[in-house]
C-alpha cells in the first residue's frame, strides 16, 4: 500500500530519541522529508544524519514562544513546502498530587499544553488542504497513570483542544489526529520502570496487563503515525488511536 508520503513535509517534534524519532523514521523512509527538532544543535543534526539527505535537524524547545513560526518557515525555506507536523509531547517529571509543586506544574503546562498549542496553531495557518496535525500523547487522556500527576492533568486538555481544532480546520480539509501509546520500549518507559527500584519487575507487571504480551516496538509505534499523517488516512480525522497493544479498556 502506498501511503502517498513521498516528498511531502512534515515537522516531528522532540524527535531525537524515543517516540517521535520513530515516527520520523518511517515517514522519511516512505519518502517524505522532514524537520525533526531535540533540545540541542548537536543531538538534532546526529538523529536528522541517521535518517538521511531528506532529514534536517533543528534545535528547538516547545515551551520557547518562537520556536512555532521558527519552524514552519524553516521547513517551507528548506524543503518548499509544509504538508503536516506531528507534535511530540514529552513526559513531564514523574510524582503525585500531592508532592508535585506549583513550579512543576508551571513548567509543564509551558512545554506540554502551551507549546503544543502554540504549535499547533501556527502549523494550521500555514497548512492547505490535505495538511494535517497529529499528537503523540498518552493513555492517561483516557485513564490516570499512577504516579504521572502532571501528564494526568494536562494531556486530556491536549486532546479536548486537538478535537476542537479538528472541527474547526475540517471545512479547510486540514486533519487533526492523536496518538496514545501504551507501553512501548524506548528511554522513557525504562525510566518510568526504574522508578520502584526493580525495573524488570516492574516491565513483568506491565506487561501481564497488555492483552498481546508485551512492550510495543518503537517501529510499530512509528508506522500508526506514519499511516494517520499520510494521505492515505484522508478521512480520519478528530480521533485519538491508542497504540498500546489493546491495554485500553474500552472501545
Amino acid at each position: 500500500m502506498d501511503l502517498g508520503l513521498k516528498d511531502r513535509v512534515y515537522i516531528v517534534t522532540g524527535a531525537t530519541r524515543g517516540l517521535g524519532l520513530a515516527a520520523a523514521r518511517e515517514l522519511a523512509s516512505d519518502g517524505a522529508k522532514v524537520v525533526i527538532t531535540g533540545r540541542d544543535t548537536k543531538g538534532a543534526e546526529a538523529a536528522a544524519a541517521a535518517l538521511g539527505p531528506n532529514a534536517l535537524g533543528v534545535a528547538a524547545d516547545n515551551a520557547d514562544p518562537g520556536s512555532a513560526a521558527r519552524l514552519t518557515a524553516t521547513a517551507r525555506e528548506h524543503f518548499g513546502r509544509l504538508d503536516g507536523i506531528l507534535i511530540s509531547v514529552g513526559g513531564p517529571a514523574a510524582g503525585s498530587a500531592d508532592t508535585t509543586t506549583d513550579e512543576q506544574w508551571r513548567t509543564a503546562f509551558e512545554s506540554v499544553f502551551l507549546g503544543a498549542v502554540r504549535l499547533a496553531r501556527t502549523a494550521a495557518a500555514e497548512l492547505s488542504d490535505g495538511g494535517v496535525i497529529g499528537f503523540v500523547l498518552s493513555g492517561s487522556v483516557h485513564e490516570p497513570i499512577p504516579g504521572l500527576t502532571i501528564s494526568n492533568g494536562l494531556r486530556p486538555g491536549l486532546a479536548g483542544f486537538a478535537k476542537s481544532l479538528a472541527n474547526e480546520l475540517a471545512p479547510r480539509g486540514i486533519r487533526v489526529v492523536g496518538l496514545l501509546p501504551g507501553r512501548i520500549d524506548t528511554d522513557r518507559v525504562r525510566e518510568l520502570d526504574a522508578l520502584g527500584g526493580d525495573p524488570e519487575a516492574a516491565r513483568a507487571r506491565s506487561e501481564a496487563r497488555v492483552p498481546l504480551g508485551r512492550y510495543g516496538a518503537p517501529e510499530e509505534f512509528g508506522r500508526a503515525a506514519a499511516f494517520l499523517l499520510s494521505p492515505a488516512a484522508s478521512y480520519v480525522t478528530g480521533v485519538m488511536l491508542p497504540v498500546d497493544g489493546g491495554f485500553r479498556h474500552g472501545f
